[in-house]
């Protein structure tokens, strides 16, 4: 039987380098619509040294969800970044690297 979590992963892993997509269209794209904050949760229960790219992942305002300054912003952000992701100055994303633009 597959798990929510084994959907979750799944979808996860086809989200391609240079591309971002939010917690509720990837929720969606497993199976598990409605289910944003569940996917959040899961997200941050992933091992540090996971494969899964997790980083593609931000929220619906096209932000990233850690707080500003914050280790876990750092990390995503840069490694958004070393894709070929770019941010405004205010920190947004641009709608052209989203997989279902909002």
């Amino acid at each position: 039987m597959t798990t929510p979590e084994d959907k979750l992963y799944l979808a996860l892993s086809t989200i391609p380098a240079g591309k971002v997509i939010s917690y509720g269209y990837l929720a969606e794209l497993a199976g598990l619509p409605g289910r944003a904050r569940w996917v959040g949760k899961a997200l941050s229960s992933l091992p540090n040294d996971t494969q899964l790219p997790w980083h593609r992942v931000v929220n619906a305002s096209r932000r990233i969800s850690f707080p500003a300054g914050s280790e876990g912003y750092k990390t995503q952000r840069q490694r958004l970044e070393s894709e070929g992701i770019e941010f405004s100055a205010a920190g947004t994303i641009s709608k052209s690297n989203w997989i279902k633009p909002l």
